[in-house]
């Protein structure tokens, strides 16, 4: 893999000075004033989105049954104003010793709830139970329709936390640094919240990222304080690349914090470009995934597990998806988990996921 070093330089550090000053004092008639030059505008309209997937996992032999279905509706109020809302109601059935059949529970939950003001085009004010923008995965790539590997990356308990989600207020945005460069940020402070359902740790925290919209890649970190209990600092690095002329996808992150440390890296690649499959093979995508995690010890010794680890634990898995169409896919991937201490496992997965987004009225031409 090639290096890429970035530059700012003078000029792009006074850049980022000025962003952030017009960040904070720009006035809403700007924004306004952009809205007013334009010739047409879209009246916005609410969406209503339902993601569905059946994912069958096989850990260790034991076959997990996992249905899953997340409604997410989206509500405009006039052109500065949006409520965004996700639920997730899921169920893990497993055989039980003794019992026969499968069974489980359903589980409900309120991944965000949120209220969006859009200030002008650097900044987005939100407040409410918003996912925790921390790395990449827990906000972007956690939906089953999205993710390429239907399992959790091994460090997603430090990078999401226990709940994935704070409650309180954001601001988040980006601007130009340079041409063909841009930053963007994310910046929050989350209340305890005991609500069942919406439960949420006090913290505060930030992602910045600069991404290259040429080449298609972004690189950037995120910090968190946790502040109750042990008040632990998380810290972690994220990378993503889209190239233009390939149908691949390269990610990697990694995550620190006092339960341990760790990282995923992972490729996918679709089979359209591929000359002798180009036809019969162009909806087939092949996926890998390496992962390490590493537990403190301490934590371990104190508290039975770190981030639901009791041992540092390796991971490599492959799969094959097959995509019907841009919304209904097959899913399926093999997996191999190696910890020194015990408890190597093979880990299977097979189902499908279904989204449709439907709009509810009309983006009428004003």
């Amino acid at each position: 893999m090639r290096s890429i070093s970035l530059s700012v330089g003078r000029r792009g550090w006074l850049r980022i000075a000025a962003g952030l000053i017009v960040l904070f004092v720009a006035p809403v008639v700007h924004a306004q004033s952009d809205a007013s030059d334009s010739t047409a505008l879209i009246k916005p309209v609410p969406v209503f989105s339902v993601q569905t997937g059946f994912i069958t996992t096989f850990e260790g032999g034991t076959p997990h049954l996992g249905p899953l279905v997340t409604p997410l509706l989206l509500v405009p109020v006039g052109d500065k104003w949006l409520i965004e809302t996700r639920g997730t109601l899921e169920s893990d059935l497993a055989p039980q010793p003794g019992s026969p059949g499968f069974k489980g529970s359903l589980e409900s939950n309120v991944d965000y709830l949120q209220l969006d003001y859009i200030a002008n085009k650097y900044v987005t004010v939100s407040v409410g139970r918003y996912l925790t923008p921390f790395g990449i995965y827990n906000e972007r790539l956690y939906p089953i329709f999205i993710r390429d590997l239907q399992t959790d990356p091994l460090i997603l308990g430090i990078e999401a936390g226990e709940y994935g989600a704070g409650t309180g207020a954001m601001l988040r945005g980006g601007f130009d640094v340079a041409q063909g460069v841009e930053f963007n940020y994310a910046a929050y402070f989350s209340a305890n919240s005991t609500v069942e359902h919406m439960e949420s740790d006090r913290a505060a925290g930030f992602r910045a990222g600069v991404f290259l919209p040429g080449p298609r890649l972004e690189v950037g970190g995120s910090f968190q304080h946790l502040l109750q209990e042990e008040r632990k600092n998380s810290f972690g690095f994220h990378f993503e690349w889209q190239p233009m002329p390939l149908p691949l996808d390269l990610r990697a992150e990694y995550a620190r914090s006092y339960d341990g440390s760790g990282y995923w890296i992972e490729s996918a690649y679709k089979l359209s470009q591929v000359p002798v499959w180009r036809n019969t093979m162009r909806h087939v995508q092949v996926v890998a995934r390496m992962q390490q995690f590493f537990v403190n010890p301490e934590v371990v010794e104190e508290e039975g597990d770190a981030a639901g680890f009791t041992a540092n634990t390796n991971m490599f898995e492959i799969g094959v998806n097959y995509y019907f169409r841009d919304d209904f896919r097959f899913v399926s991937s093999y997996g191999r988990q190696f910890a020194p201490q015990g408890g190597n496992e093979n880990v299977w997965t097979i189902g499908m996921t279904y989204r449709v987004a439907l709009p509810v009225g009309h983006g009428d031409i004003r």
